[in-house]
This record gives structure tokens, sequence and C-alpha cells, in this order.
């Protein structure tokens, strides 16, 4: 688990990460260079998560060796079936996401995250975040050097 303090709000405490794949931690199906060092570094301190309706049906391989439980989600109603499985773990979730179907679990979650990327990163979720990066490297850095986030979300 990890406990961060905020000045001029509750601490937030995370014991999940949820992670979109496309767009997010992979592009064009492939997990991006740097990724699966950071999660391995990360799994020491939270259950990882990702999330995806697999639209390069290479999830599962890609995801293989990294420490991260894979959630195939359907094709239908991907925005509430992000939301429902980020509600079902909080509290405690931090989420990391780019696309319009990660805006409602964004909007659920303790801390949120959004990536910008190659792929670019949806209004509505860009304005549910907490948090804007332009590279997901960036984001999961900021969950291994939880005073980082100080200085963003301070009141």
């Amino acid at each position: 688990m990890m406990q961060v303090n905020i000045p001029g709000q509750e601490n937030i405490n995370i014991s999940h990460l949820v992670l979109d794949f496309n767009g997010t931690i992979a592009l064009d199906g492939r997990v991006l260079p740097g990724i699966r060092e950071r999660l391995m570094e990360l799994e020491k301190l939270l259950k990882i998560h990702v999330l995806t309706a697999d639209s390069n049906g290479s999830a599962a391989r890609e995801c293989e060796e990294l420490p991260v439980e894979l959630q195939v989600i359907g094709q239908d109603n991907q925005r509430e079936e992000k939301s429902n499985f980020v509600c079902k773990l909080a509290p405690g979730v931090a989420v990391l996401g780019n696309g319009v179907n990660d805006e409602l679990m964004f909007r659920q979650a303790d801390l949120s995250i959004a990536v910008i990327g190659k792929e670019g990163c949806a209004t509505t979720t860009l304005i549910a975040s907490q948090i804007i990066v332009n590279d997901v490297l960036d984001g999961l850095d900021l969950l291994l050097n939880p005073h980082r986030l100080v200085p963003t979300l301070r009141k």
C-alpha cells in the first residue's frame, strides 16, 4: 500500500493500480519500453490490474511476463465495465488511461492520471483526471516517487 499526504486534503491511500492497455502502457498492441521495469517496482507496493478490450489481440501475450492481473472487457459498454471494475476495488485505487472509455473509471478512482502519449487523450477523460502527463513513464514515476504528487495536488 502507498500513502500520499497532500496538504489541504485527506491522505490518499492506494492499494490498487488500474492501467488501460492500448494508448497507455502499449502502442499498437505492444508494451512500451520502460513499462516492465516500473511495474516490477510498483508491484512491491500495489496490486496492478490491466483493463483492455484488446482491440489488437495482443494483450495476453504482451502482459504475460508483467506483474499484472489482465482483465479483458467486452467491446460494448467499456466505460461502464471499467467503472464497475474500479468500484469493486475501491477505495484505494489509482488509474492511468487516455481513452473515452476511461472517463468513468477516472471519476471513481482516488487518484486519476491522464496520459496524452502518442495516441493523444480524450477530452472527457482529460477533464475527469487529477493529473495529466505527456508520457506514461512519467505517470508511473509519480507513483514510484509519490512526493512528486504533492506540488500538483496540494490546495
